[in-house]
């Protein structure tokens, strides 16, 4: 079952009453809340968990506290089935990314998407093709062009297998038509490693996670796959910064927009007042200067969605992620 399948008939309702549920209930935890993270510590996605829980304390913005438990097992499915197990229960948020609703499409799993019901997502994490220094190509095209003369002699690392890079990979060569060699490692960090040493041709890392190499001059950014080009900020190497990166479209490739979204979710049968309760919460938190300094440090576009938009954006990323995973054979039914 699809993602726009399972929220057609309860989502909009949701939407509808997050405006108003708050005021007319008063409806607010009645015990410590647990943050459920869907990663290991000191990971992504724990340090956006740490950090909303960090922005709600300083501005008081909940009378419970927050306790954080990681649960990362099983690419985050273990936060997941924790959701599941907890049915009904509004005290505990589960904060994940796409793995959320993309897990169960590539792995047999013990949670379906009935077993969530989504809040909110607060930011976009962009993807972005970077190659060595010294690299021969300048624009995107260029890669394609040479990856189409030589098949599956190209080497562009990822972290893990069947996981997000590879998907975007995968993405490329079906819009294009080139042919890379997929070379996966354990993490963004160690692929960033072994781009700067020239180990693979070329990586999608997110912003944050290259950073280091490239005002090291090490490597460059050809383009971001984005319908906007990214915020401008300060330079970061040789004059250059985000906002002078051009996005994978502009260069001519037919991928609009490849963002993996930072989300929040409750488990299925909670109250849609306490379904409002967090949204407000958290659209609270994203318009804190702290939370703009956070998602200016990682380099993320901090984007609130929550109801109908957050919908429609999930549905659009597990379309485009589910025609990948069927043209290469990775789906689990």
């Amino acid at each position: 079952m699809s993602y726009v399948t399972r929220i057609a008939a309860g989502s909009v309702a949701a939407a509808l009453v997050a405006g108003t549920a708050l005021a007319q209930t008063g409806w607010a935890p009645e015990k410590p809340v647990e943050f459920v993270v869907a990663s290991g510590a000191g990971g992504g996605t724990d340090n956006f968990a740490r950090t909303i829980q960090s922005v709600i304390a300083t501005h008081k913005l909940m009378d419970q506290s927050v306790v954080v438990l990681n649960k990362g097992a099983g690419s985050g499915a273990e936060a997941f089935l924790y959701a599941k197990q907890n049915a009904g229960d509004p005290h505990k948020l589960i904060f994940g990314t796409n793995n959320a609703y993309l897990l169960p499409h590539v792995g047999k799993m013990a949670y379906s998407f009935q077993d969530l019901t989504p809040v909110a997502s607060l930011a976009l994490d962009e993807f972005l093709v970077w190659v060595k220094a010294d690299a021969p190509w300048q624009t995107l095209p260029e890669m394609i062009e040479a990856a189409k003369a030589a098949p599956g002699t190209i080497p562009f690392g990822g972290s893990q297998s069947k996981d997000t890079d590879e998907t975007l990979v995968a993405l490329i060569e079906d819009t294009t038509g080139a042919d890379f060699k997929y070379v996966p490692f354990n993490g963004g960090g160690e692929v960033g490693v072994q781009l700067a040493g020239g180990h693979v041709a070329g990586n999608v890392n997110n912003p944050n996670e290259n950073i280091g190499q490239w005002q090291a001059g090490a490597i460059r950014p050809l383009c971001v796959f984005s319908p906007r080009r990214m915020a401008a900020g300060e330079p970061v190497f040789d004059g250059k910064g985000w906002g002078d990166i051009p996005t994978c479209a502009e260069q001519g490739v037919a991928i609009d927009s490849y963002q993996m979204p930072r989300t929040v979710w409750l488990p299925a049968g909670v109250p849609p007042e306490a379904t409002a309760f967090y949204a407000d919460l958290l659209k609270k938190v994203s318009e804190t200067p702290e939370w703009a300094d956070y998602v200016a440090k990682t380099s993320q576009s901090g984007v609130y969605m929550a109801g109908a938009d957050l919908d429609k954006f999930v549905t659009e990323s597990e379309g485009k992620a589910v025609a990948v995973f069927k043209a290469q054979g990775w789906t689990a039914n």
